[in-house]
């Protein structure tokens, strides 16, 4: 008996800690704290700013978004005053991927906007409903999710296919003069859609495994794009184009440099907004 005591004790301790506050032990959807629907709106700050749609692969680094890149952007947009609203598309994964072993599990099957709720925190929108014309820039994060679930470049490289939804915005942002960040592998998109572009995914050589991605580079200049060499804290800007990209972890190296680089894609972003 005194066993079970000392067993039970701790978790009674702990409900008549919330006992004052009974709702904190209830589901959020009885308390009506349920999350709001998928469009709403991350709103970041008490001033207008400028309306930025953030598209999402998935959750996690080798079969969706990569979660800090996604993150970081979101602490500079709420740092620059943005308004964000987060999309990704309603469709399956290329396949899912056991981040402990680094290898696909094959009796897996996931729904890349399902899991980019995550990530979002469940406000999201399916691509599908993302216009140009309600926003005034668009970001991609990286992520193998870019180049398995937003086009097949992970499989295909230059002879890749861009999601039609990933297409369309690229376009419809490109076609209005409205600016378009990327980062990591996501900039391939743009080398794919938007014929000569400027991007950059960091150096053109390993560098004894410092970029161990360098050979995108060359993918990207088979698309038709130009490449521009950047260092992992710097982001490169095509005037003409309004395209704004940056390494991030293409890149290997400390966390702290990737967040200092995805800051200089998203001020750069805010900047070409004119908000």
């Amino acid at each position: 008996m005194a066993a079970l005591r000392a067993l039970v004790a701790p978790r009674l301790g702990v409900a008549s800690a919330f006992a004052p506050f009974p709702e904190l032990l209830r589901p959020l959807s009885l308390c009506g704290l349920a999350p709001s629907p998928r469009a709403a709106l991350h709103g970041s700050a008490p001033r207008p700013g400028a309306r930025v749609a953030l598209v999402l692969s998935g959750c996690g680094v080798y079969d969706g978004s990569e979660i800090h890149e996604a993150s970081a952007i979101l602490v500079h947009l709420s740092r620059g005053g943005a308004e964000v609203q987060i999309f990704a598309p309603d469709v399956r994964q290329m396949h899912v991927v056991d981040h402990t072993k680094g290898q696909p599990s094959e009796s897996e099957s996931r729904n890349v906007l399902t899991e980019s709720a995550r990530i979002a925190r469940g406000k999201i929108s399916d691509l599908a409903q993302l216009s140009a014309a309600n926003h005034d820039a668009a970001i991609f994060p990286g992520g193998f999710g870019a180049a398995k679930n937003l086009s097949t470049f992970a499989v295909d490289g230059k002879d890749c296919r861009v999601n039609q939804d990933v297409e369309r915005v690229l376009k419809e942002f490109h076609g209005a003069g409205k600016p378009i960040g990327l980062c990591c592998i996501a900039p391939v998109l743009a080398a794919k859609v938007l014929r000569g572009v400027e991007v950059t995914v960091g150096h053109e050589q390993e560098e004894g495994g410092k970029w161990p991605y360098a050979g995108t580079a060359e993918a990207i200049k088979a698309l038709g794009a130009k490449h521009c060499v950047k260092g992992v804290t710097e982001a490169h800007v095509d005037q003409k184009n309004k395209v704004v990209t940056t390494p991030a972890f293409m890149c290997e190296t400390a966390l702290h440099h990737i967040h200092d680089g995805i800051g200089a894609m998203v001020k750069k972003v805010l900047e070409l907004t004119g908000k």
